[in-house]
């Protein structure tokens, strides 16, 4: 200021009312039901963690830590380990958690269509000793606790339709429909992003309902699947998040029975072959990642140099099969590479059409052999007799990322006759120490018996600034 006698208005502002917080309200499937181990709907799992809790959570960066379990103790050997339950731990009705709740529910999930991978071979046996339950397996294991992120309910409850959890909201019900109620008494000290007093539940029918409830109606977020055909796309204004599901999409090779496999050239260069940007882009609306190697492109385990060698080039496939030549049958001259594709899944289905053509443009005649649950034969029937060349499979990998069922002998993967001793070696050398899994995806990938396209990824809708973050 120039002048000594200025002055400096002053102005005053009347505070600021601060914004009423928008209810989070979720669409909900009545019908399914919210037990961890029967539902296997992506719908009502999407809010799960919000009402139930294992002895461990694993975060978006694979980090495991601790939830129920108090401590643990892993042997020298890695073939055992002891797990003792948080002795503050107490369900939604303020009962406490005890090993016999731990058990019940680990065996429950044994049994279930969503979590028996886990348990397939590498874990023997569990059994309650001293107050803890103690895990015996079939092999060193550095990280067990990925796997045990499973849901713990009441013992009592494990084949009920609302079993009681320990997270800090419980399914409940009042006249104007269901919803989710905090839990006052919650043992828990961890911030939950969605702490409103309580979670409205929309109950919905099927996907186009659940899209048109968060469209034009109160639902504020939603999950949906990409890889379903009941997927549904949104054209309102939101948020989004690209969330794991596990979902590996794969070609696998018949390197026992198909002749077209007998010097393995073919199935060596068939990655150079696979547009996988376009079929996500395409068939999976974007919401997929690509994978050249056998584990999501999210996971430590995944080398982006690795992966760049077994991209898509069109011209390096040419290259290579350049002095390759078909097999001949003279009893079917007009003979093409079989590709099975289960055609229950129009995705699938499409995608293998679109590989089929490329090949075929490629100077390898190829057709798709389209079979599903019902047809005759039907689609386990074809790859259980081995009568393909190659097929598009699709499974869930557990969070270890363990493919052993790929490689070893009967295994529930190992179609096509490709259980392979020195891949298993290395599989189980992997779970022994995580070192090692750059080793066994580039063999997988030089080997070529599967053959990765994608992971895929749950897409999940939030209404614009309902979430800080998912």
């Amino acid at each position: 200021l120039d002048s000594q006698d200025a002055t400096i208005p002053v102005v005053t502002k009347e505070p600021e009312e601060e914004a009423e917080k928008t209810p989070i309200v979720m669409a909900y499937y009545a019908e399914l039901g919210m037990n961890p181990f029967l539902c296997t709907d992506y719908t009502n799992r999407a809010f799960m963690s919000l009402i139930y809790q294992g002895l461990f959570t694993v975060d978006r960066d694979y980090n495991v830590e601790p939830m129920l379990c108090q401590q643990y103790a892993m042997a020298e050997d890695m073939r055992s380990y002891t797990f003792y339950v948080d002795p503050a731990a107490t369900f939604s009705d303020g009962s406490r958690v005890t090993i016999d709740d731990v058990l019940a529910s680990i065996e429950a999930a044994r049994n279930s269509d969503y979590y028996k991978g886990r348990f397939h071979y590498y874990v023997n046996r569990y059994e309650i000793q001293n107050g803890a339950i103690v895990f015996y397996l079939n092999a060193p294991m550095e990280n067990l606790p990925i796997l045990l992120d499973i849901p713990i309910v009441k013992a009592e409850d494990v084949d009920a339709t609302h079993p009681r959890g320990t997270g800090p909201y419980e399914f409940a019900e009042g006249l104007s429909g269901a919803y989710l109620r905090k839990v006052l008494s919650w043992w828990g000290q961890r911030e939950v992003a969605a702490f409103d007093e309580s979670i409205d539940l929309v109950e919905c029918t099927d996907e186009a309902m659940v899209r048109d409830e968060f469209e034009f109606g109160d639902v504020g977020v939603v999950c949906t699947n990409p890889l379903s055909d009941n997927y549904a796309q949104y054209r309102c204004d939101y948020e989004l998040w690209d969330v794991d599901s596990g979902m590996f999409l794969y070609i696998g090779c018949n390197v026992l029975y198909s002749d077209y496999f007998d010097d393995g050239v073919l199935r060596q260069v068939l990655t150079y072959a696979i547009d996988r940007d376009t079929i996500i882009d395409t068939y999976y609306h974007g919401h997929a990642q690509k994978a050249t190697l056998a584990a999501p492109p999210s996971s430590p385990h995944y080398s982006q140099s690795l992966a760049e060698k077994y991209d898509y080039d069109s011209m390096k496939f040419i290259d290579e099969i350049s002095g390759w030549t078909i097999p001949k049958d003279k009893d079917n001259p007009d003979r093409k590479l079989r590709l099975l594709v289960n055609c229950d899944d129009s995705a699938r289905l499409r995608t293998a059409r679109y590989i089929a053509d490329a090949l075929t443009e490629f100077g390898i005649p190829c057709g798709t052999l389209e079979y599903g649950a019902t047809t005759k034969p039907t689609y386990e029937t074809v790859l259980r007799a081995n009568t393909f060349d190659i097929y598009l499979g699709q499974t869930r990998l557990s969070p270890n990322n363990d493919l052993s069922e790929f490689f070893r002998l009967w295994g529930n993967l190992s179609w096509g006759g490709i259980p392979n001793d020195n891949i298993l070696k290395l599989c189980k050398e992997s779970l022994e120490n995580s070192g090692n899994y750059y080793n066994l995806l580039e063999l997988i990938a030089e080997d070529s018996r599967i053959i990765p396209i994608l992971f895929g990824t749950y897409a999940v809708y939030a209404q614009r600034g309902l979430l800080p973050d998912l």
